[in-house]
């Protein structure tokens, strides 16, 4: 199954999507990781990617096009894959819909993480990491189990992101509402659109989506 999550920075499209990985055995794919990769490695479209980040320029769509047609044809992701950073525009859609028709594949579902915004806000400036293993905390709705002390590994040393900060995410937002939430008639109008309740906790989130991926199976089966 093919999964993309739509919703605005900060609502948890990331954590949702690996926690569908993990229960699904479906390939979370990040463009922003898959082209980190790219560059490590030395490849051609890294290469040509890394030119244009050391200018100072964005990265063209058609380069993160090209390394996503060749990252879902790898074996890993033959029973799926999900995308919660890709697409962002409109533009990019049509060109992931013209990759997909040529690999004789196509979208299953558009989960759509619906959220309100100044709640958004305040969760996002309380997000929060532990610098050793990377577990994602947040200060109202997922606080360490003992102050100060990761969950996971025990370290004491946490981080936060420099642009998590209510100025910064206001402006995400209104940048999102322009660029990325038009993709929403745009997928509506091609394949099945589910409206999750993002200020949901966690758990019922993902019980929400649980309930939507039994549905396409239902579907896709017949």
């Amino acid at each position: 199954m093919n999964i993309i999550f739509l919703g605005p920075p900060g609502a948890g499209k990331g954590t949702q999507a690996k926690r569908l990985e993990t229960r699904y055995g479906i390939t979370q794919i990040s463009t922003g990781d898959m082209l980190r990769a790219e560059v490590k490695a030395g490849s051609e479209i890294g290469q040509e990617a890394k030119a244009l980040m050391d200018a100072g320029k964005l990265v063209p769509d058609s380069i993160i096009v090209s390394m996503l047609e060749a990252r879902i044809q790898k074996p890993d992701c033959g029973k799926g894959f999900i995308l919660d950073g890709f697409p962002r525009t409109v533009a990019q859609a049509e060109a992931l819909d013209i990759v997909l028709q040529r690999l004789g594949r196509k979208i299953d579902v558009v989960l759509m993480l619906e959220v309100d915004e100044n709640a958004l806000a305040d969760r996002v400036a309380g997000r929060f990491s532990c610098a050793k293993c990377g577990a994602s905390y947040n200060d109202v709705s997922k606080p360490t189990a003992v102050g100060g002390t990761c969950d996971l590994c025990g370290s004491h040393d946490f981080v936060r992101r420099a642009d998590d900060d209510r100025e910064t995410v206001t402006s995400r937002l209104a940048a999102y509402r322009k660029e990325t939430l038009p993709l929403l008639p745009y997928y509506e109008e091609r394949v099945t659109v589910s409206f999750i309740d993002g200020m949901a906790p966690i758990d019922e989130v993902s019980k929400q989506i649980d309930s939507t991926m039994m549905e396409i199976e239902k579907i896709t089966q017949k």
